[in-house]
């Protein structure tokens, strides 16, 4: 295994590329950039120094991402190579130990650097970075939990700056359904089961699940459990389960899969009933919001699934989102489920902290949001520059966050994340109790220990 990577990466070496070569996508002082944000980095010269970045993108995304650093090279002089690779977390690891590591690396998320910072493999961000963070991220906090992690010597630092974020929180509808039926858009979690009420006692189905996914069914019940978890407890409580400081049995968590089950075993609820839930596919379950008449007018799903709506379907015009409302009567503001990258320092140099930095200017965030598949919590930025109205919606979802947390099923051991919460879901959505349920997750968990 180790030597296929190995081979792997003296490959990638060999087409690693410079991105100071192409052309800046966007003229400097055209548009409504923040290009002062742009000059600011000219006062940092870093002539030849070469600055390695590693990451998990590549086609198009690995386009975007240079044509961002293309202009940290550009304003410092800095000789910036980016590569990336689908094999990224097996390599960063032998990379790092065999002492090769780049100078930054782009981690999908936080547990692997969380365990290489503890191997002693992450420098520790820049000073100033964390405060930053809380001051110029939207529900910056939780970012800076997010990125913080125990070094070797058991002290915690900030050692993951996030950066292109993913929102999860999102209920997809048909706006003219809506607007024939006479339903509005829900603004409370309250608001929400009214209406999913409403829309059953007009003789109507109000949501369409689908868990199927192949050798990973399950998981999209996940999300659902991970965003009432937000919406029935405090984020501490959230960190705790992800953690398993408490168990999988604990009232907290068997009330938020029950939450789910309020939706998703109520056979009125649910198009072809409950007992369809678990082996509906979930790329066909938002196909009954398209039918004519709808078979449901309700589809809850994170943001890329409208590759899997009808070829030519307008998001925006055709088909609409709302933010997944919480609770008003909770008290818990309002809480956005995600997930997203972060950069840390691997090898560190004067490079390596500069473009950190480069990382908290607007310039870096607003030159990949006015191309495309890129949202972030940086209040700071020109959100009119976002190419797709969308996007810039979704982007909202992210600004009006209090509180933000990482997908939990990422972050639990891979037999519970991808296994056994998994396989519970279905258990559960097939009718079994969620007390057992829990019981059987949380006995699976105490194995790996």
């Amino acid at each position: 295994m180790n030597k296929i990577l190995l081979t792997s990466a003296a490959a990638l070496a060999l087409t690693l590329g410079s991105v100071n070569a192409q052309e800046l996508m966007f003229t400097p002082g055209e548009g409504d950039f923040n290009w002062d944000s742009y000059e600011a980095l000219k006062e940092t010269q870093l002539d030849g120094e070469e600055v390695t970045v590693f990451g998990p993108w590549l086609g198009p995304d690995q386009e975007f991402v240079e044509s961002v650093l293309a202009y940290f090279g550009e304003a410092t002089g800095a000789d910036v190579k980016y590569v990336g690779s689908d094999s990224f977390e097996q390599q960063i690891v032998i990379d790092a130990e065999a002492g090769s590591a780049p100078n930054i690396a782009v981690f999908p998320q936080p547990g692997l650097a969380s365990d290489m910072a503890s191997r002693g493999f992450l420098s520790p961000l820049p000073d100033g970075t964390e405060e930053w963070v809380k001051e110029n991220y939207a529900a910056g906090q939780s970012w800076v939990d997010l990125g913080t992690y125990e070094g070797p010597d058991g002290n915690e630092d900030l050692y993951g700056f996030f950066y292109k974020v993913d929102v999860k929180s999102l209920v997809w509808y048909i706006p003219e359904n809506f607007e024939d039926a006479g339903y509005e858009v829900p603004q409370t979690l309250e608001d929400l089961k009214a209406l999913t009420e409403q829309i059953a006692a007009d003789g109507e189905t109000p949501w369409c699940i689908g868990l199927g996914s192949g050798g990973a069914t399950g998981w999209p019940a996940t999300d659902w459990v991970e965003d009432m978890m937000l919406r029935t407890q405090p984020p501490s409580v959230y960190d705790q389960w992800v953690s398993n400081e408490i168990p999988f049995t604990d009232p907290a968590v068997v009330g938020a899969i029950e939450e789910f089950g309020w939706f998703a075993r109520n056979d009125d609820f649910v198009a072809g009933g409950a007992d369809a839930v678990s082996t509906v596919d979930f790329r066909d379950s938002p196909k009954g919001l398209f039918s004519s008449p709808p078979q449901c007018y309700l589809h809850h799903q994170a943001s890329f699934i409208p590759a899997f709506f009808p070829e030519g379907t307008e998001v925006g015009t055709d088909v609409d989102f709302f933010y997944m409302p919480a609770y008003e009567g909770k008290d818990l503001g309002t809480p956005v489920l995600g997930a997203g990258t972060l950069w840390a320092i691997t090898d560190d140099s004067p490079g390596a902290q500069a473009l950190i930095e480069f990382l908290k200017s607007p310039i870096a965030h607003e030159i990949w949001m006015a191309q495309k598949g890129f949202l972030t919590p940086h209040q700071g930025v020109n959100t009119a520059l976002f190419s797709d109205p969308t996007l810039k919606k979704m982007n909202d979802v992210l600004l009006g966050a209090t509180t933000f947390r990482f997908d939990a099923s990422d972050l639990m051991p891979g037999g519970v994340g991808a296994g056994s919460f998994w396989t519970g879901m279905v258990d559960y959505s097939g009718g079994k109790p969620a007390e057992e349920v829990a019981d059987a997750i949380q006995q699976s968990w105490d194995s790996l220990k």
